[in-house]
């Protein structure tokens, strides 16, 4: 068995797959790679399950070993990784030594990198998945919802099933404004006008205290003047307002019930662009309707795939 040896471990890397699902009624949130199609995109290059275990490189700062031979891949933010010093492109698979060491940085386009290996990172599975959720104790390398420690073993079985780079045409554009499609809630229209129109017509700039429950945004305040809520269930890409207007984007570590009013939910692809966002920077919101924000995802779906059109 193939692995990779922890020297150093970063600030934020953790073992991350598709999330839980399920086991919201018990509590249990979703987790997962924040930036799925990141994700998706690293597990396709070696041909994996789309959402097999990788490793979530946020921010950069993590070293590690080789210990043994194969493919990896490493897709969604450049973190400046180098393997024996040597630069790395993103979104393309690369081959590794035993001895050999693969560090990453910091940020030169994006906050987050997904680093696959064949098969998936060897993890053991709570309800279904190994994702690390470190406010509930839960996935990971050792169940507990611990991120990575130094001296951790990432480990795989097998060889690649396939290697490929992703089409350059098919890279998403991480230079680009991030423009996060919206779906309006029920609850949309007890804010007043005057902050519907600052919704969707200002910079939103992403504030420092964010992590993977929620991205908080600075801007004109939001005035919410509907009535008393009771606590619902929270979906991914939840746009909550509490009472001093700014907006909180609920992430995959999200709580599962809140109480504050909501402005309405990101589609996939918003969170995904959301994820790859640096403090600091700026976002904006664009209002769709579930259909078009549907069939912009099927077709990325398709895309992962294979089909075309």
């Amino acid at each position: 068995m193939s692995a990779l040896i922890v020297e150093k471990a970063g600030p934020q890397a953790s073992v991350q797959d598709g999330g839980r699902f399920g086991v919201r009624h018990l509590g249990l949130t979703q987790g997962g790679a924040l930036d799925w199609l990141a994700q998706h995109w690293a597990n396709w290059m070696l041909g994996n399950r789309l959402d097999a275990a990788v490793v979530e490189v946020t921010l950069g700062g993590l070293h590690v070993r080789c210990e043994g031979e194969g493919w990896l891949a490493l897709a969604g933010a450049d973190l400046g990784a180098t393997l024996d010093d040597q630069l790395l492109e993103v979104w393309r698979p690369f081959k590794v030594r035993a001895g050999q060491r693969l560090c990453f940085a910091s940020p030169r386009l994006g906050a987050r990198a997904y680093l696959a290996v064949p098969g998936g990172v060897c993890a053991p599975l709570l309800a279904g998945s190994c994702a690390t959720v470190a406010r509930e104790g839960v996935g990971g390398l050792d169940s507990r919802g611990s991120g990575l420690q130094v001296d951790d073993r990432l480990a795989w079985q097998g060889e690649a099933g396939a290697v490929r780079a992703v089409p350059p045409a098919l890279i998403p554009d991480l230079r680009a404004p991030a423009r996060l499609e919206l779906i309006l809630g029920a609850q949309a229209g007890g804010f007043s006008g005057q902050s519907l129109f600052d919704a969707f017509n200002q910079a939103w700039t992403v504030d420092t205290r964010s992590d993977r429950m929620g991205l908080r945004l600075t801007g004109t305040a939001l005035r919410y003047e509907g009535p008393g809520l009771v606590s619902e269930g929270i979906p991914l890409g939840a746009v909550q307002v509490p009472p001093d207007g700014q907006p909180i984007i609920l992430l995959n570590d999200r709580q599962t019930i809140g109480g504050y009013p909501r402005l309405g939910a990101l589609s996939p692809l918003a969170v995904a662009r959301l994820a790859q966002c640096l403090p600091g920077e700026t976002v904006s919101l664009w209002p769709q309707v579930a259909y078009a924000a549907q069939q912009r995802h099927h077709r990325q779906l398709r895309e992962l795939s294979g089909e075309r059109g």
